[in-house]
């Protein structure tokens, strides 16, 4: 297993987490994931798949978190199936995994 942590700073179009600078490939399996929308952020932040848009995925205000744990339930996913958007410009969600 791996660690990483990164940020990734998104707008209105959506930005799949593996194309943040310094991000691990895009294939890494993910086991686990926490993602928090940073304090400074102005708007909301989505998180989810490929299809994420403005009301379609989860909605992160600044200082929100969610935490998924795809071992738990038996399995993992490609970073690159992950994605977020902003409900404006440059907002910034943090990002940390464990990978296999």
């Amino acid at each position: 297993m791996r660690f990483h942590a990164n940020t990734t700073n998104v707008g209105t179009s959506s930005a799949a987490l593996s194309a943040a600078s310094g991000a691990p490939d895009s294939n890494s399996r993910v086991l686990w994931i926490k993602v928090s929308a940073r304090t400074g952020n102005g708007n909301v932040v989505y998180f989810g798949h490929s299809a994420v848009a403005t009301g379609l995925g989860y909605e992160l205000s600044a200082n929100d978190s969610l935490e998924l744990s795809f071992r738990d339930q038996g399995g993992s996913v490609a970073l690159s199936e992950l994605y977020a958007l902003g409900g404006a410009s440059s907002q910034n969600l943090d990002w940390a995994v464990i990978l296999e």
